[in-house]
């Protein structure tokens, strides 16, 4: 036992030694300013009405991250230097979105938290692309494909909404200011939508 302590003292000093460890795929610079998204539309005072559910997005994996991708090729992702989300986009979008649905419909929106109520009708889907896009031109792409069911199971409606927004240069603030302007007109579209299907 005490060998094994010994050997074990040793590790530790041999890794302290050679520096803080590093996660794989975590040696970027760290961020300039960490990024957030914010909803435009005008929150009322109170809702009333039927409940919505949205349920935070799927992504696939270039968007489990904090960082902001950028599509350089048809082929090819990296992401930004020196930018950094405060949570992961699908967290962000479904703030917007969610405040987007109450100011445009009047009517509450909830998420995965608020168990205690039963939602009229359920929004889930896949927010596929949130990033900047240098590939052909310089813009900012969000893709939301949308699933609508009611609260039986039964299937209201899905659709894809898509936007895209020019961006002034490639700066984490230029990126996050285009990616909002983007968010917020999808988020808009996709709750008058979902206000119109499930009412």
């Amino acid at each position: 036992m005490r060998l094994n302590l010994v050997n074990m003292s040793a590790a530790i000093l041999m890794l302290a030694a050679c520096g803080p460890l590093v996660q794989v795929g975590g040696n970027a610079p760290p961020a300039a300013s960490l990024l957030t998204l914010a909803a435009t539309a005008t929150a009322p005072e109170g809702t009333s009405g039927a409940p919505l559910l949205i349920v935070r997005p799927d992504v696939p994996g270039a968007l489990r991250t904090t960082r902001i991708p950028v599509q350089t090729a048809q082929n090819e992702l990296q992401y930004l230097d020196l930018a950094s989300w405060v949570e992961q986009p699908n967290i962000l979008f479904q703030r917007v979105l969610a405040d987007t649905f109450e100011a445009r419909s009047g009517r509450p929106a909830m998420d995965e938290r608020n168990i205690d109520v039963v939602p009229a009708a359920r929004l889930s889907g896949k927010l596929m692309e949130f990033g900047l896009d240098v590939s052909a031109e310089r813009v900012v792409r969000v893709r939301y494909d949308a699933v609508l069911t009611s609260a039986n199971d039964g299937l209201l409606g899905t659709r894809r909404f898509e936007a895209t927004e020019p961006v002034s240069s490639e700066t984490g603030p230029a990126i996050a200011s285009a990616l909002g302007r983007a968010a917020n007109r999808l988020a808009a579209d996709i709750a008058d939508w979902a206000g119109e299907k499930s009412s």
